[in-house]
This record gives structure tokens, C-alpha cells and sequence, in this order.
């Protein structure tokens, strides 16, 4: 593959702000996303004062094709992870904060207790910031998922990530109907939803037209479309660079078939300018969120 093209020139770590939270995550012995998914918006972010936290170790249990988070034997569960979480979004001045995980099917209930003290620690420390939580399937357990559920995020977001086609090379032990399942799951305990896919990876027109409309019939709300990139030579192969031109159609298609808020654009992630694309739907009043 050739060299990217400049239209994903990310911008460099660099200013105070920059410094500040990877001082921030430093101190507070965290892991971000940013970091141990090699990130392409890391110093755009970061300089902007924000960051994506991830919960659970920085080992993950599943070994996807497009994933640069390390895979293995987790450590042990950190009990003190929740606050240090709370802590550092206070510090950061969030309104809107946004956090992720590894899979960690080792665990009798995959995390989801840590999920929920996570996010009810955030609420004490911060009252008037909106929590989005990027969540593994917790293979399918919907009891597991509603002890998430039940902590009262403002945003579950799941990924898809990609066409119904290419789901076993791509997320080896995930599945297709299981992701939608979790979001339909969440939309109908009252919930806003949110996912993303990756193009760049194979995928034809028709199937990312069909992976679309198959999100909207699980009313999912809110979408992120961006390039894959390849983390190393070891990962799935890029197959083409898309177009500005291409995201820009998808994100049309994508309103037209009813999805209420879209990023699509080479850079876009699923937690990028996360705050702006929430607006239309994270209230300041958590009391109101039906559980």
C-alpha cells in the first residue's frame, strides 16, 4: 500500500495541554485508548485537554485483526482504577468524558462491576459530566450488560466495526448479530446508542449500505465511519485508502436512513469530538435516565 495520502495527516503531540494530561494519566497510573491503540488523534486531542480512558489493564483477552491493544494474560483487577478515573476527569475539567475497556472474558461477569463502579464514581466526582461508555459484547450477556445499564450511562456505545462479510477476520471472537443485539438491548431500556465501523478493509458498497441500514433497524443513533489503519505488519492488511469524497457520501446515506447524529471522515474515531456529537442527546439531569 502506498503512503497515506494527505488527507490523514494527523496533527503532532505537541503544547502545554498535551503535556499536562499525559501527566495527568502518568500520575494517575492510567490507561487511555489513545495510547495503547496507537491513536492517529492522540496529539490533537491531548492538546485539546482530553483523553479517552480505558478501564479493566491494557490486556486484552481477544486478539482482533485490527487492534494494536496487547493481547494475553490480564493482571489482576486494579479495585482502586474507579476513582483514579473519577479523579482525572474532575482534573481534566470534562463535560463530556468518554471511556473504554479491553475484553476481559477471564472475569465471571467480563468486567461489568468495574464498568459500574467506574461510571458511578464519575458521577459522585463530577455530577454534571455526561459519561459515554465504549463497551465490550460481554459475549452476549445481557445480565452482565444491565449491571452496566444500571449505573446509568448517558451514552452505551458498542462497535461494529465492520461489514456482516469481513466480522471473523476482523473480530475473531465477536459476532455480528451478538454487537447489534447489545445496542438493541440498550435502545430499548431507554438508552441513547452509538457505533462505528471501520472502511479500508475490503468491504464492498453494497455491504457497507446493508451494515448501515441493519444499525438503523437497531436504532442506533449515533455513527462513526473512519479509514482502518493498519497498527503492523502483523495486522489485517489495509486494502484502500477512502476517499474524503466516499465518507462524505456515507454520512448523507447514513442521514437519509434516519441515524441522528454522523462522524464520518478519514480520521474519525469512535470517541473523536465525542462531546460535540452528543449534544443532541446527553442530559445534565442523570435522575432522568431510564434504567
Amino acid at each position: 500500500m502506498k503512503n497515506k495520502p494527505e488527507w490523514l495527516r494527523a496533527k503532532l503531540p505537541s503544547g502545554p495541554e498535551f503535556h499536562e494530561v499525559n501527566e495527568l494519566v502518568e500520575t494517575n497510573k492510567l490507561h487511555t485508548v489513545c495510547k495503547s491503540a496507537a491513536c492517529p488523534n492522540m496529539g490533537e486531542c491531548w492538546a485539546r485537554g482530553t483523553a479517552t480512558l480505558m478501564i479493566l489493564g491494557n490486556v486484552c483477552t481477544r486478539s482482533c485483526g485490527f487492534c494494536a491493544i496487547q493481547t494475553g494474560r490480564p493482571p489482576e483487577l486494579d479495585l482502586g482504577e474507579p476513582a483514579r478515573v473519577a479523579d482525572a476527569v474532575a482534573k481534566m475539567g470534562l463535560k463530556h468524558a468518554v471511556i473504554t475497556s479491553v475484553a476481559r472474558d477471564d472475569l465471571k461477569d467480563g468486567g461489568a462491576s468495574v464498568w459500574a463502579a467506574t461510571i458511578r464514581a464519575i458521577r459522585h466526582r463530577n455530577p454534571q459530566t455526561a459519561v459515554e461508555v465504549l463497551i465490550p459484547d460481554f459475549q452476549g450477556n445481557n445480565d452482565h450488560l444491565d449491571i452496566v445499564l444500571e449505573a446509568k450511562p448517558d451514552i452505551l456505545n458498542h462497535n461494529v466495526e465492520t461489514v456482516e462479510r469481513l466480522q471473523k477476520p476482523v473480530r475473531k471472537t465477536a459476532d455480528y448479530q451478538q454487537s447489534l443485539n447489545v445496542l438493541r438491548h440498550a435502545k430499548k431500556r431507554g438508552f441513547t446508542t452509538k457505533s462505528g465501523i471501520m472502511l479500508g478493509l475490503g468491504e464492498e458498497a453494497e455491504e457497507i449500505e446493508a451494515c448501515l441500514r441493519d444499525m438503523r433497524d437497531a436504532e442506533i443513533d449515533i455513527l462513526t465511519i473512519g479509514q482502518y489503519l493498519q497498527p503492523t505488519p502483523k495486522h489485517l492488511p489495509l486494502e484502500r485508502w477512502v476517499t474524503p469524497d466516499e465518507f462524505e457520501h456515507w454520512k448523507k446515506f447514513g442521514l437519509e436512513i434516519g441515524f441522528g447524529v454522523i462522524e464520518s471522515a478519514p480520521l474519525v474515531r469512535s470517541s473523536y469530538h465525542a462531546e460535540e456529537q452528543s449534544e443532541k442527546y446527553a442530559p445534565r439531569d442523570h435522575s432522568a435516565r431510564s434504567a
